[in-house]
């Protein structure tokens, strides 16, 4: 993956106040006058930094320097009844080191906007562990220099409506689109060794260049080390998540690779089979880096965004979509559910929606030069993988679709999509994904062909399509007292009936059904 550019970064001299961000903050500053309090009151981090950036940013995180969140919550609370305002929602989340929360923060709506508001703090941790041994209140530059990016530690003092910069480069950095830690960056890591995902992740959102001296920190064994054996997997898991949602995923996940971080994040299960290659995180990206390419030229609007999301995700996990593990019962099971469920702590829903994908795509394979062409002489080249009753060869791509997509529901362009990549099977296209030349143009052309093809069968939603004649049915027409096999079986030769006749009722199905059943009896 190539370094990006060092990017041109328009950062604005001054902070443009909306009319709902002036409310708030007089409001804030009420408060403070009302009750003679010393408050100085400063926004911080993040909001800040898009402000300067001249994005819009709806998440406030006030700072305190000498009183708790909860503490000036009930302050504004105060003044807001005083001045004949209703006080919305107030909530004090408590500090809670094992999900990384370590300094109680209360919240309250202002102006129908939620505001947080922490207390600023000095911290210094303990050995193995990102829990802080000791925690103070501290200054306003003890906590820029605590924080994560020099970009991350600038304040805006609301007393005094100016810009705070205690590291003396957070506007600097931004302007020079640079991503650095306010202190040495192996010490900030080792702190607390998610700030190392962090930098990742806001280096490819923003088009930043990593600081050389934070790279060989974030590569480094010690800091590898830390990150497995610190910070909970559902951290590591929320961070690539952002990433892979983000706007630029392919960017994060080369980051990940070049800083040797990739099987760190992406861990699999002691006693995988067979062995990974070599390389085989590069050609992870490579996946992925196609996928992505592929999704704009054919159109963001394709897919919505979880299905952008997990197609990602389902890309870049191909290489290993055949490598297993064994449970204690001796099951095989794909070692992508592992990473979901163990390395990066997602719902079991990702999980089983990548793998059904994995299982299913090839699926698609055999139906390509159909629907690339629409010429039913290619039809004979198609392996069924099952037997059909009564279906005419004109109708078997519909019917054959129709059960695929009824497999994969609303993820069956996911699976198309995922089907360009390997196409055609016979091919191996390794070196050409590795060296990006992998004729991007031609596989959107062919996914516009067959996904136009299956709108065109009146396949879309086929999940949804109740069948014509229900187990019941089938039960009085077999004569059967319960159901079983033989039921289910029917339900399937039922539905293949149906693909086949899209515009047929139930009696014709049930008169069809008689007479297959009577000519079956008289055979046997």
């Amino acid at each position: 993956m190539a370094v990006p550019s060092r990017p041109t970064v328009q950062v604005r001299d001054k902070i443009e106040l909306n009319e709902t961000e002036k409310k708030i903050f007089d409001r804030l500053l009420g408060t403070v006058r009302h009750f003679g309090l010393q408050n100085q009151l400063r926004v911080a981090g993040g909001w800040v930094r898009d402000k300067l950036l001249g994005k819009d940013c709806y998440d406030i995180d006030i700072a305190l320097d000498n009183m708790l969140g909860s503490e000036f919550v009930e302050k504004v609370r105060d003044y807001l009844l005083h001045v004949g305002e209703e006080a919305q929602g107030i909530a004090v989340i408590p500090c809670n080191p094992e999900q990384s929360k370590h300094l109680e923060t209360a919240r309250m709506r202002i102006c129908d906007t939620w505001i947080d508001f922490v207390n600023l703090r000095c911290e210094e941790y303990c050995e193995n562990s990102r829990i802080p041994t000791v925690q103070k209140y501290g200054t306003a530059e003890e906590d820029a220099y605590r924080r994560d990016l020099t970009i991350n530690s600038l304040f805006y003092n609301i007393n005094t409506s100016s810009i705070e910069d205690y590291t003396k480069r957070g506007i600097a950095d931004l302007k020079s689109g640079k991503i650095v830690t306010p202190l040495p960056p192996k010490s900030t890591f080792m702190d607390d060794p998610l700030r190392v995902l962090r930098a990742i992740r806001f280096g490819a959102r923003f088009g930043f260049i990593l600081d050389e001296e934070l790279k060989e920190a974030a590569s480094c064994d010690e800091v590898k080390a830390a990150l497995s054996a610190k910070i909970s997997r559902e951290r590591i898991g929320t961070e690539i998540d952002l990433m892979i949602s983000g706007n630029q995923p392919v960017q994060a996940m080369a980051y990940i690779c070049d800083l040797k971080l990739f099987w760190v994040v992406f861990s699999l299960h002691p006693k995988y089979e067979p062995a990974v290659s070599e390389g085989c995180d590069r050609l992870c990206l490579a996946y992925l880096d196609a996928t992505w390419n592929l999704i704009q030229l054919i159109g963001n609007s394709t897919f919505n965004d979880e299905q952008r999301r997990l197609a990602l995700y389902t890309a870049m996990f191909l290489p290993l979509r055949k490598t297993v593990y064994k449970d204690n019962k001796a099951k095989k099971i794909p070692v992508v559910n592992y990473i979901f469920r163990d390395s990066l702590k997602r719902k079991v829903s990702d999980a089983e929606t990548v793998i059904n994908v994995h299982y299913a795509f090839e699926k698609f394979l055999p139906l390509i030069p159909y629907f690339a062409s629409n010429e039913d002489v290619l039809l004979t080249e198609v392996d069924w993988e099952r037997e059909f009753v009564d279906v005419p060869l004109a109708s078997k791509p519909r019917v054959l679709t129709g059960f695929l997509l009824r497999e994969l529901k609303d993820f069956w362009r996911v699976a198309l999509l995922m089907s360009m990549l390997v196409y055609p099977h016979n091919i191996d296209c390794t070196e050409d994904l590795l060296n990006k030349n992998f004729e991007l143009e031609r596989r959107r052309s062919l996914f516009k062909a067959a996904e136009d093809a299956v709108l065109k069968l009146g396949l879309d939603k086929i999940w949804d399509v109740k069948p014509l004649v229900n187990g019941r049915d089938i039960m009085n027409v077999l004569q059967l007292k319960s159901g079983g096999p033989l039921v289910r079986e029917w339900q399937q030769k039922i539905l293949a009936w149906q693909l086949a006749r899209p515009s047929s009722t139930a009696d014709e199905c049930l008169e069809w059904m008689r007479e297959t059943h009577s000519k079956r009896l008289r055979m046997e």
